[in-house]
């Protein structure tokens, strides 16, 4: 089977449609579009240049992809078939890759596939949490709504990030500011105060002999440690993605000092509000902790998610089987205990989310805040240093001058 790129006049509507369609031949690829009421323009056979061309240029953000998402659900839930949503908002996308993305969809849909049988050809752009979504809407028929609380689930998650992400911005500008100051004085300046003292024949206090030592391996080593640091930055990269390694990453976040409690916190609203979510859509409780495990974005929370579907299996409550677990957080069991009682398992789980979602926001403001001063300490510490050795010394050997 071939893929070929056509544009063709939609014979209901008048419109013209450019997409993609699989067939055997270009002949095939004509009667196919003609029995689906097109009549077409150009066929064009797609080359694997497009493809290759497509995955460098462009990838999906998730502002992209939550665009698409409500686009689409606002034109199902409007009454337009499927196909024809898909090519709407086709024409509206301007991401490449996207482009691409939905023109296999298309392809698909067309072809008799099942939307979430053509979603899940693409696994780098629609996470487990989407297809189970999209699959649960189509057999209930609420896709349009399934679209939407996908949209709601992705901005949430974004957000949260964003605001994370947000607040290790400022200390990590104004910590390489400070290194780079640090390494300018160690290789420009402090030679220079080096030179000066042996033209006068003085030696070097012990602080600003600390610099130049530090000074006199920067530039003869540099070069090692630069390619010593590149090797490390390689290697953690790979190890990062490894079993052993995304286990020991994600268990440092549980435990890195003035962050464990965010990231926990973190980790606990997307348990609660892609439960919510799934549950909400009608997947069943073990798919939705099996889905949920993974979404989560941490081995070790996922490890206690799974741990927890067992003994669900084994015909525990939920809420007694994440109890036991280390790394749930206790608000979460208390919820979903409540709503065992109640009937409403997906809405206890809602309001666990945003009660972290509201955390989060309060805990990132107070590190946002925190952060300023002790950047500030720090900033004058090394300023101090950096007087204490440099100038200091100066001033001293001008004194002694004027003295003599």
């Amino acid at each position: 089977m071939k893929r070929y790129h056509y544009e063709a006049k939609d014979g209901a509507t008048g419109k013209v449609v450019k997409a993609t369609i699989t067939a055997d031949s270009e002949n095939s690829a004509a009667k196919l579009l003609i029995s689906q009421g097109y009549t077409p323009r150009n066929i064009t056979e797609e080359t694997d240049s497009n493809g290759i061309v497509s995955k460098l240029t462009n990838r999906v953000t998730t502002k992209d992809r939550v665009i698409f998402t409500r686009q689409l659900s606002t034109l199902i839930a409007a009454g337009l078939p499927l196909a024809q949503s898909l090519h709407t908002v086709l024409e509206q996308t301007e991401n490449k890759k996207l482009q691409k993305v939905i023109e296999d969809i298309i392809s698909d849909v067309e072809g008799g596939k099942a939307l979430a049988s053509a979603f899940s050809k693409h696994p780098d752009v629609f996470s487990n949490v989407y297809l189970a979504l999209i699959k649960a809407g189509e057999a209930s028929g609420t896709l349009d709504g399934a679209l939407q609380r996908i949209a709601i689930q992705q901005e949430k998650d974004a957000a949260m990030m964003s605001q994370i992400r947000g607040a290790m911005v400022y200390p990590v500008i104004v910590l390489s500011v400070i290194f780079g100051v640090v390494i300018f004085m160690l290789v420009a300046v402090v030679p220079q105060v080096k030179k000066l003292y042996e033209d006068l024949g003085q030696s070097l206090p012990f602080i600003t002999q600390i610099m130049v030592s530090a000074a006199d391996f920067l530039v003869s080593f540099g070069w090692l440690v630069a390619i010593l640091l590149a090797v490390l930055i390689v290697f953690l990269k790979n190890y990062s993605k490894t079993e052993d390694g995304k286990k020991a990453a994600d268990t440092f976040k549980l435990n890195v000092p003035v962050f464990s409690g965010l990231f926990r916190k973190l980790y606990m609203a997307r348990l609660a509000r892609t439960g919510q979510t799934l549950l909400n859509t009608g997947v069943p409780m073990l798919d939705m902790l099996k889905i949920t495990s993974q979404a989560v974005n941490n081995v070790v929370v996922g490890k206690s998610i799974d741990n927890a579907a067992e003994k669900v299996k084994g015909g525990k409550a939920l809420s007694d089987s994440l109890k036991s677990e280390e790394y749930i957080l206790p608000f979460v069991p208390q919820m979903i205990s409540i709503g065992e009682k109640s009937g409403k398992i997906d809405e206890m789980m809602g309001k666990a989310a945003q009660v972290y979602e509201d955390e989060i926001d309060s805990q990132i403001a107070s590190i946002s805040t925190a952060i300023e001063p002790i950047l500030m300490v720090v900033l004058a510490g090394v300023a101090g240093s950096l007087v204490g050795a440099i100038l200091l010394p100066i001033y001293g050997l001008v004194n002694n001058i004027n003295f003599g």
